[in-house]
């Protein structure tokens, strides 16, 4: 098995290398480069092209959720998962509007956060259990207006024009999306295969002009479905 490129993005230097450390211990897993701000980051996602980062929100100069556009132009298959102590709602709610493909909080434990690099690359929707009844409270209350004032890429179909558009299964397997189910645990409920799974959630993000599972989920929440 071919190891994960990874990133490390946190200008904590403790934290940082102690996190590089424990990752190198894995052999799923390869660190390609450690960065202390946005700005490195930035150049070294252009040079070396990870798989994934680990991004920290409290940088120096340009926020972590406010990096994530320039990550995604310059690498736009890079996955990112944000790594914070950050438990507010509204830096949950940037994020995942920038384009981040999961949320955890620092006090994972390390083999939870293994799982979820994993997870994430697989396609799924990542973020710290304690996040979740504040990612449901912030989308549902948040008027349309604002949701697309503070915008995403790519602009998501309208309530009408998307869910009208998906069928029953798949309908019932974005609700599933907005809980925060696996595509296993979809799978288990819907009793259909783990490979139809996956179909349905292409399929969710093509119909809702999507560009993540995680994306899938705010729009499912601040709709109303789930």
């Amino acid at each position: 098995m071919t190891p994960v490129r990874l990133m490390v993005v946190d200008d904590h230097t403790l934290f940082r290398r102690g996190l590089v450390a424990l990752l190198t211990q894995d052999d799923r897993f390869a660190v390609l480069h450690e960065a202390a701000d946005a700005g490195e980051a930035l150049r070294c996602v252009q040079r070396d092209r990870p798989d994934l980062i680990l991004l920290d929100n409290h940088l120096p100069g340009v926020r972590g959720v406010d990096a994530i556009a320039g990550f995604k132009e310059v690498a736009p298959q890079v996955k990112i998962l944000m790594l914070t102590v950050s438990e507010n709602e509204q830096d949950l709610s940037a994020a995942l509007k920038a384009g981040a493909d999961g949320y955890l909080l620092k006090t994972i434990n390390a083999e939870d956060l293994s799982d979820s690099i994993l997870k994430v690359l697989d396609g799924e929707s990542v973020i710290s259990p304690e996040m979740t009844t504040k990612l449901v409270a912030a989308f549902r209350t948040q008027p349309p207006a604002a949701e697309k004032a503070a915008g995403s890429a790519p602009t998501p179909a309208s309530p009408a024009e998307g869910l009208g558009i998906l069928s029953a299964r798949e309908l019932e397997t974005l609700a599933l999306i907005a809980r925060g189910a696996s595509n296993k645990v979809i799978a288990r409920e819907l009793d259909i295969a783990e490979t139809t799974v996956k179909i349905h959630v292409q399929h969710i993000l093509r119909k809702l002009n999507l560009s993540s599972r995680v994306q899938a989920a705010v729009y499912a929440a601040s709709h109303g479905i789930g």
